[in-house]
């Protein structure tokens, strides 16, 4: 074959390619794990920042010590046993979309716009000296661009909301991107899910919260330009702590509390 033969050309350039796709495809295998690591310890990040416990530099570990995981029938809110679901291996997001480990949600139901839920959900249990202090959920819906996940905190109360954090999502920034910024998330320790009746109220404005307001422990000043994201954030809320998801979970959790 001549060296600058046109099937030569070819066959060196097949070489190359097998030779970067083995690379390519060896590098991911072996890295697989060490960002398996990376994201479960991102994922407890996230939950220390929304309990409010997260501090820069601190070992996420040692942090997160005093936090219990508990996987849930969202159906029932009691516990699923570990010989019907392993919650070592479960994933929610994939879940969510496996029709035999998921449910449709009632276009009328579908506040989050979703469209299918995962049947089973982790909640977080933050403790201390034997008691729980926080419940820590997983939330997600539609915002303007992109579907929003992160985590709410609960006060053991079922109803005190003690921190919110989104940590993916593809909102425009400096608008529905700023559900990331800090001084947005410090305006919801404190705000109440539920009124006296017991149906949730939590909600983001269109504007900012009248303090003089009887509806103002329920409520959260909006983001400018970001009316559809803050929309988003509150039908989100709704769905995940209302009847459909988390909510017979925490009223559980709520009989509890008074009983105490």
């Amino acid at each position: 074959m001549a060296r600058d033969s046109v099937w030569r050309t070819f066959l060196v350039a097949a070489v190359l390619c097998i030779v970067c796709s083995v690379l390519v495809s060896g590098a991911a295998v072996g890295l697989r794990p060490r960002q398996e690591r990376n994201k479960a310890l991102d994922r407890k990040k996230n939950i220390l920042i929304a309990a409010g416990l997260y501090e820069p530099g601190a070992d996420i570990e040692g942090l997160f010590a005093g936090v219990r995981s508990k996987l849930i029938d969202l159906a029932t809110g009691k516990p699923v046993s570990p010989s019907e679901v392993d919650p070592a291996s479960y994933d929610a997001r994939q879940a969510a979309r496996d029709p035999d480990q998921s449910v449709v949600i009632p276009p009328e139901s579908d506040l989050a716009g979703i469209h299918r839920r995962e049947k089973y959900a982790f909640v977080y249990l933050v403790e201390k000296q034997g008691q729980v202090e926080q419940y820590v959920l997983p939330i997600y819906g539609k915002g303007l661009w992109s579907t929003l996940y992160g985590f709410i905190a609960i006060d053991a109360d079922a109803n005190t909301i003690r921190g919110l954090t989104f940590y993916e999502h593809r909102e425009t920034p400096g608008l529905g991107g700023e559900v990331d910024n800090p001084k947005w998330k410090e305006l919801w320790p404190g705000k109440q899910l539920h009124d006296a009746q017991g149906q949730i109220q939590i909600e983001v404005l269109k504007g900012a919260v009248a303090p003089d307001s009887p509806a103002a422990i329920h409520q959260v000043d909006g983001i400018s330009g970001a009316t559809i994201t803050c929309r988003g954030v509150s039908n989100l809320l709704r769905y995940w702590l209302g009847p459909d998801a988390f909510g017979p979970y925490l009223a559980q959790q709520s009989q509890h509390s008074t009983t105490r």
